[in-house]
């Protein structure tokens, strides 16, 4: 492990590599790789650079799954989100289309995600600004829920307490894909497909 690296190297680039290490430590070995002196070795710092920039363990982990709520934030509002790249004018096609971003962040995403959303990294709880992170990417499900209700799509109701149901639902399904929890004969699109379709299809008004 080499000491502080001095010269042009900002508090910034120092936090950034630390960081960038520790990315590449999670995406490689997953949270057993996080442990300080690894990160610091990888980054080319000190131990004591990693816990004046994150203050320890926790903290990397922290700024990981902050990291991680804003990549599936982005990835939710490019099709989620009124007016944004992608909408569609069909808002229960939107939805559909969340739900395709949502499995594939956890596919391309599979460290983060479980970082996320399993806590393996025992005693670590989100940090206030982290869990704030966090709540923004489910009030983009929110605000998609919100405009198919207006729209007449869905039966009206707290689109909030609906984002929960349809949340649990991806995660639960996206989960067990993941865990690889059933017969290797269970076609996955086609699993994803029906429970959309059948879950929306419980939302929309009665004729």
């Amino acid at each position: 492990m080499t000491g502080e690296v001095t010269g042009d190297a900002t508090p910034d680039a120092t936090r950034s590599a630390i960081l960038d290490a520790a990315r590449a430590l999670l995406v490689a070995e997953g949270p057993d790789g996080l442990t300080v002196r690894r990160i610091a070795g990888a980054a080319g710092h000190s131990t004591m650079a990693v816990y004046s920039r994150f203050g320890g363990k926790d903290g990397i982990v922290d700024a990981l799954v902050a990291e991680g709520f804003t990549m599936l934030t982005d990835a939710l509002g490019v099709v989620g989100a009124v007016g944004a790249v992608g909408a569609d004018d069909d808002p229960v096609a939107d939805l559909h289309r969340m739900g395709d971003a949502y499995r594939r962040f956890a596919h391309e995403h599979p460290r983060h995600y479980s970082l996320m959303f399993e806590r393996p990294v025992p005693g670590y709880e989100p940090s206030e600004p982290t869990s704030e992170i966090a709540d923004g990417a489910l009030d983009v499900l929110v605000r998609a829920l919100d405009r198919a209700m207006t729209a007449g799509a869905f039966t009206p109701g707290d689109p909030a307490v609906t984002a929960v149901s349809v949340w649990a639902t991806a995660h639960g399904l996206v989960s067990l894909e993941l865990a690889g929890a059933a017969s290797p004969a269970v076609d996955w699109d086609t699993a994803h497909e029906h429970t959309w379709s059948a879950l929306f299809t419980g939302l929309r008004p009665p004729p």
